[in-house]
């Protein structure tokens, strides 16, 4: 697949779904804002395609980044941002979600396995959230992170 073609709105982002369950492809899904790619973002998601048979990574509309991160985030549109995710040979879709927190994104996809960083625990996952993929039966795994790589770091270092 062109990687361009792997950035999905939701319509399509339903259809591709529809096939890989009906392939029998477990479904790893992980979502957030990646506005800097960076080697800590890379190797988080090889870790987490490696919980699957295919990643799907939910991204942060530009208005959710602002609303999470502030008033001079993002750094890159979100289509920009898309394009760079979808680049990866470890992502296998991308589909942008506009809302602060990725339940309705959940609740459409499904996954059989969610991933979140090592900075969230079962307890400190927004209960929505993890609710929309237990109630489906989906595992939430946590992969750790890459220490001392941040997209924050890297831009408190630039300014």
């Amino acid at each position: 697949m062109n990687y361009p073609d792997k950035v999905m709105d939701p319509e399509r982002l339903l259809i591709w779904r529809s096939q890989m369950r009906e392939q029998g492809k477990k479904l790893v899904v992980t979502n957030g804002c990646f506005d800097l790619l960076h080697a800590g973002h890379v190797q988080y998601l090889a870790s987490a395609r490696e919980a699957g048979d295919c990643l799907l990574v939910g991204l942060n509309g530009d208005q959710s980044v602002k609303a999470l991160k502030g008033p001079t985030r993002p750094i890159n549109p979100e289509q920009d941002r898309a394009l760079v995710l979808a680049g990866l040979a470890s992502v296998d879709a991308v589909c942008i979600f506009p809302e602060k927190r990725a339940t309705r994104f959940l609740n459409s996809v499904c996954p059989d396995v969610y991933v979140k960083g090592g900075d969230y625990t079962l307890q400190s996952l927004d209960a929505e959230e993890r609710e929309a993929v237990q109630q489906h039966g989906g595992q939430i795994i946590f992969i750790p992170f890459l220490q001392g790589r941040s997209t924050s770091e890297l831009i408190r270092r630039m300014g």
